[in-house]
């Protein structure tokens, strides 16, 4: 029962966010402000995995492929739909779950437990419109992260395929152009959008309506990368379902 009141509480939190919306000027402040704490504070770790884990994945398909009957450029067309398919949207995403999900849940739960939100009420703000909805705006600039995590995650793979003797650059640059599908960007974006969505409002839920004192700050905090991560999954298999099969 618990859990089916937590889901009614969220949908409620959610449609709360909409109501008597925070004055245009200050909402323009608080969003360039979460743009700069939740995306563009975020672009360099994303920028460092997708590089190195996009060599991994280059270094690995290659060295699975022991057939001299099968062409060199099929690593980059295998690392190619790794990256965009996969792993960009979906493994980026939970990473930025315990970046960002960890940043708002102790963020706002910060504010809980020093009564700032019961300030906001009493002077009349809808606080959760003036916490929760900018962090949702922000992170509708999500998919440029995700673009950059599959230029850099191929670029990765190209340096690995080329530097490490596993083809040459014409083969990788052939398999990345291989029967490119205009769909499977289109298909990872709206991932990637679903996703922002979750990112913004799960560990927003869990900071606003925790209770206690500074420990238990740190818990809502892992609870959220928890149930943020596993939501993530959870619909990557069914937008999968959905829009690929």
């Amino acid at each position: 029962m618990s859990y089916l009141h937590n889901i009614g509480t969220y949908f409620l939190m959610i449609a709360e966010m909409f109501r008597k919306p925070t004055k245009r000027s200050v909402m323009k402040n608080l969003i360039l402000k979460e743009v700069d704490d939740l995306v563009i504070s975020s672009l360099g770790i994303v920028a460092f995995i997708s590089f190195f884990v996009g060599g991994v994945i280059t270094i690995q398909t290659a060295l699975n492929i022991t057939s001299p009957l099968i062409p060199k450029y099929l690593v980059g067309f295998a690392t190619r739909q790794s990256i965009i398919l996969e792993f960009a949207p979906t493994f980026i995403s939970i990473i930025m779950a315990g970046k960002v999900g960890s940043f708002i849940t102790s963020s706002i739960g910060s504010m809980r437990v020093t009564e700032q939100i019961d300030a906001l009420e009493v002077m009349g703000v809808n606080s959760i419109n003036y916490l929760v909805f900018p962090k949702m705006i922000a992170l509708t600039l999500y998919p440029f992260v995700i673009s950059i995590a599959m230029f850099l995650g191929i670029i990765g793979g190209m340096a690995a395929c080329v530097y490490g003797g596993f083809s040459t650059l014409e083969d990788y640059i052939t398999g990345i152009q291989l029967d490119f599908i205009p769909f499977h960007m289109v298909y990872a974006f709206i991932k990637t959008l679903v996703f922002a969505f979750i990112l913004a409002t799960i560990p927003s839920f869990h900071g606003y309506y925790m209770k206690g004192g500074a420990l238990e700050v740190g818990k809502a905090s892992t609870v959220a990368f928890v149930w943020t991560s596993v939501v993530i999954i959870l619909l990557n298999y069914i937008l999968t379902q959905m829009l690929l099969s």
